[in-house]
C-alpha cells in the first residue's frame, strides 16, 4: 500500500480535533485506502486495536445496518470507556446516517472520520445536524507525480509516461493493470457505469437515462469549451438526439457535479471580480474516464491538457475560475487565501499567432499578480514581458510553481 502523504497528512493534522472529518471524492479515487492508511497510522502510534471501529458499508458484513438507529446501536455495543476512533467508509449507504453521527458526538468520547462518493454528504441535511462541526478533505485521482510513484517510474522518457497518464488517467487501481489494456478498459467502463448508476440515477431516481448519458457525452466531447444548459439543449434538439429543456439539463448538470465526475469552472470578470452567469466550462475528474466515454481516438489534446491543469490546481487547493479581461479570455484564475495566479494552457507556442494570443490575454490584466503560460514545448526563453513560460510536465512534477 503506497502512502499518499499529502492526504494522510491532512487527516493526521485534523486528528483529535472536535471536527468530524469528511473525506469526499469520486469513486475509486482512494478514499477507502486512505482510511486504511490512517488506521495503520493510529495503530503505529499507540492506539489500541479495540479503540478503532472501522466499517466499510460496501461490505456485505454490514448489510444489517440499514438506518441511523441500526448504526447507533451497532456502534454503542462496541464502545468502551476510552476514546474511540470511528472510521466509516461510504456512509451514504445508511439512511439518515447524520443523525447517528450527531448522537455519537453528544454521547461519547469519539473522533469520527467518514467517506462518501457524492456531495450529498454535504447537503442541507448534514449542514443542519453538523453545521460548523466538520472538515471536508477532498480527494482526487492520482496527480502525475503520484502516478510516477505508484508505477515506480523514473523520469526517463517522461513524455511517453505522460501520454500514458493522459490516456488511462489516475485512478490508483489502474497502476496494477496498466500493461493489460483490455482490463484497463473494462475497469474504467465499470467505474463509469457505477458512478452513473449509484451516484446519479439511483440517488436521484432519474427516469430519462438516455438524456443523462447524452449530456455526459456532450460535456466530455466539449471539455474546456464554454457551455450552458441552453447550448446543450439546442444541440440535442437540433440533432434529434433527445428532447430536452434547459431546466432539466441544469438539474442533471448539478447531479453530475455532486457525483464528483464533473467540475464546473465559473466565468469571472477579472476587474470587477463578479461571477458571470453564462458560459462556464466543465472539466472531468479523470482523463481515463473521459476517454472511455468519448473514445480514445477522439482526443483534443489541447483541451485534455487544460483538464489536467484544472484538476491539478484544485488538487493544490486553489479556487479556480475562468477569467474575462476586457474582450479577452484567461483560461484560469487560481486563488487561495494568499495569492492569485493567472494561467494560459496551450499545447505549443510554435505558431506565432498562438503565442501572440496567449500573451495578449495575460497582458490585458492590469495587476501585478503572477502570469503563467503552460505548454508542452521545451522552452528556452521562459519569460516574455514578465510572463512565465513553463513546460506542463515540469510544472506538474513540482509541488508548486
Amino acid at each position: 500500500m503506497i502512502i499518499r502523504e499529502n492526504y494522510l497528512n491532512k487527516v493526521v493534522e485534523a486528528k483529535d480535533t472536535e471536527f468530524i472529518k469528511v473525506i469526499t471524492g469520486v469513486r475509486r479515487s482512494g478514499k477507502s485506502t486512505l482510511l486504511l492508511m490512517f488506521k495503520d497510522y493510529l495503530l503505529n502510534n499507540g492506539i489500541k486495536k479495540e479503540n478503532i471501529i472501522h466499517i466499510n458499508f460496501e461490505s456485505a458484513n454490514y448489510d444489517e445496518i440499514k438506518n441511523y438507529k441500526d448504526l447507533y446501536n451497532f456502534i454503542k455495543e462496541k464502545i468502551r470507556n476510552e476514546k474511540i476512533y470511528l472510521l466509516l467508509d461510504e456512509i451514504q449507504n445508511v439512511e439518515s446516517w447524520e443523525k447517528a453521527i450527531n448522537s455519537f458526538k453528544v454521547d461519547f468520547d469519539i473522533d469520527i472520520y467518514i467517506t462518501g462518493s457524492n456531495a450529498y454528504l454535504l447537503s442541507s441535511e448534514l449542514s443542519t445536524f453538523l453545521s460548523g462541526r466538520y472538515i471536508e478533505i477532498k480527494m482526487y485521482p492520482l496527480s502525475f507525480k503520484e502516478f510516477l510513484k505508484f508505477n515506480n517510474y523514473d523520469e526517463k522518457d517522461i513524455e511517453t509516461k505522460f501520454n500514458e497518464y493522459l490516456k488511462y488517467g489516475g485512478l490508483p487501481a489502474i497502476t496494477q493493470i496498466k500493461d493489460k489494456s483490455e482490463l484497463v478498459l473494462s475497469y474504467l467502463n465499470d467505474i463509469y457505469n457505477t458512478i452513473v448508476k449509484k451516484d446519479i440515477i439511483d440517488k436521484n431516481n432519474i427516469k430519462d437515462v438516455a438524456l443523462l448519458e447524452n449530456i455526459i457525452k456532450f460535456l466530455t466531447n466539449n471539455i474546456g469549451s464554454p457551455i450552458s444548459s441552453t447550448k446543450i439543449s439546442a444541440y440535442l434538439n437540433s440533432n434529434k438526439i433527445t428532447k430536452s429543456n434547459h431546466q432539466t439539463i441544469d438539474n442533471y448538470l448539478n447531479m453530475l457535479e455532486k457525483s464528483f465526475i464533473m467540475y464546473k469552472a465559473e466565468r469571472t470578470d477579472i476587474k470587477s471580480k463578479e461571477i458571470l452567469k453564462t458560459l462556464g466550462k466543465y472539466y472531468i475528474c479523470d482523463t481515463g474516464i473521459r476517454n472511455i466515454i468519448s473514445g480514445f481516438r477522439n482526443i483534443d489534446e489541447g483541451h485534455i491538457l487544460e483538464n489536467i491543469v484544472y484538476i491539478e490546481l484544485i488538487r493544490r487547493g486553489y479556487k479556480v475560475n475562468i477569467g474575462k479581461s476586457n474582450e479577452y479570455e484567461v483560461d484560469f484564475v487560481a486563488e487561495n487565501p494568499n495569492v492569485i495566479k493567472y494561467y494560459q494552457v496551450t499545447k505549443t507556442l510554435v505558431d506565432t499567432n498562438v503565442l501572440t494570443r496567449e500573451v495578449r490575454s495575460l497582458e490585458s490584466i492590469n495587476d501585478n499578480y503572477e502570469k503563467i503560460i503552460l505548454t508542452m514545448d521545451k522552452t528556452i526563453n521562459n519569460d516574455i514581458n514578465g510572463i512565465k513560460i513553463i513546460n506542463i510536465i515540469d510544472w506538474l512534477l513540482k509541488n508548486e510553481d
